[in-house]
């Protein structure tokens, strides 16, 4: 009773304009009590016009009316506040355009807060109070506020439809059951209702079931997709460690090898200068002898070249360039050899000459015996997975020569 009793209060004490509560209350002519600033809004927008209205009785006044505030309202709502009193949201008391409005309501009308689908009507809380407290109404449905009340009037014979044809499967009044739907398979709505909701029952059983086993199905893709999310990083990770431990095995190769050729080079390096600089002794040696040759055969004393012709020391063999071993030069090709080609390999006045063709992409290497005709001597067939380059030794009077295929 005291929350109604405060609702009665919000609405006595609530401004119909800003539908909060009065502040700096005025009263109108015709008895109507407004926020000063909120009247004063309001006739301001019709200053055009030259004629201002009360908003809840459309009084008309001209010309616009003094304000005096209501200093009795004032003072009734301070006391009011004291005791607790506070505006209610708008949005709570006043019906908006999608709300359903109470249709006992007069002026500005309240939401609805029940329907009756036996007054078939829609009530706020202070109309719907004689449902609760007057017997006649006790048996009545209340239901939540609906805006499709009169679709259970038939439109026929402006009766509620309480009935329900099965034959034609629509709701119907009493009088449609004696009347055009006379003979047909009717029930009431309240029966009709009790077996649709028993069917409605077993329906929703089947859907809540198909719920369950779907989700069960959905978590073992779930755990499926985690399995395989699971498989494919550990495959990642396995193959970064065999990829990172190849990848370290090649560069220690790779320095190996390396070390291993700079060595060789050292080696070969450090023969080469000696054989060098024997040569180059030699040469000396040749040119002293040439020179005493030279001088000797420039003597025009035939008794003095006589002489001195025994006492020339003869060339010493162990340092002639024919017994220097000297090892074949090795023409790696400049260019990348990764199409079709074919190359000739021979000895400069040999019979035999050997023939290469490679196909680089279907990793096809052959050898060939070449005269009048060709002979394969020997075919190789692997993956390339790089460029190859042709090496090719050569010694004096020796020849190669490239030729790609078109």
């Amino acid at each position: 009773m005291a929350e109604q009793e405060n609702q009665l209060d919000r609405e006595r004490f609530c401004c119909s304009i800003c539908l909060d509560l009065l502040k700096d209350p005025v009263t109108t002519v015709c008895g109507h009590s407004y926020c000063k600033s909120c009247i004063n809004t309001h006739w301001d927008q019709g200053e055009e016009r030259g004629s201002y209205s009360c908003p809840q009785c459309r009084q008309t006044f001209t010309p616009r009316p003094v304000l005096g505030k209501n200093t009795m309202l004032a003072d009734s709502l301070e006391e009011l506040k004291k005791t607790g009193l506070q505006a209610a949201p708008a949005d709570h008391c006043y019906a908006g355009p999608e709300d359903v409005t109470c249709d006992f309501c007069t002026g500005k009308k309240l939401k609805a807060f029940k329907s009756c689908l036996n007054c078939l009507a829609s009530y706020c809380e202070k109309h719907l109070q004689p449902h609760f407290q007057s017997a006649a109404f006790k048996k009545h449905k209340l239901v939540e506020p609906s805006g499709k009340l009169q679709e259970n009037i038939c439109s026929r014979h402006d009766e509620v439809m309480k009935m329900f044809c099965r034959t034609d499967q629509q709701c119907i009044c009493y009088i449609c059951s004696v009347d055009e739907h006379k003979g047909h398979d009717t029930v009431t709505a309240a029966a009709e209702r009790t077996e649709r909701q028993r069917e409605l029952g077993l329906r929703r059983q089947t859907i809540q079931q198909r719920v369950q086993d779907t989700e069960k199905d959905v978590k073992l893709l779930q755990q499926e997709e985690e399995a395989v999310n699971g498989s494919a990083d550990k495959a990642v990770e396995d193959s970064e460690e065999i990829f990172t431990e190849m990848i370290h095995l090649l560069e220690k190769r790779s320095s190996d090898v390396k070390q291993q050729i700079r060595s060789q080079q050292e080696t070969e390096v450090s023969r080469v200068r000696e054989l060098q600089e024997r040569l180059e002794q030699e040469i000396t040696e040749l040119k002293r002898k040439d020179q005493e040759l030279k001088q000797l055969s420039d003597t025009e004393d035939h008794n003095q070249f006589l002489h001195n012709y025994p006492s020339l020391s003869p060339l010493s063999g162990s340092t002639h360039s024919s017994s220097i071993r000297i090892r074949p030069l090795r023409v790696l090709s400049r260019e990348s050899l990764t199409g079709r080609c074919y190359w000739e390999v021979g000895m400069g006045g040999a019979e035999l000459i050997v023939g290469v063709y490679l196909d680089h992409s279907a990793g096809v290497l052959s050898f060939y015996s070449v005269s009048d005709t060709m002979t394969l001597l020997h075919r190789v067939q692997t993956t390339f997975t790089q460029p190859l380059y042709a090496g090719v030794a050569v010694w004096s009077g020796a020849s190669a020569e490239f030729c790609k295929l078109k």
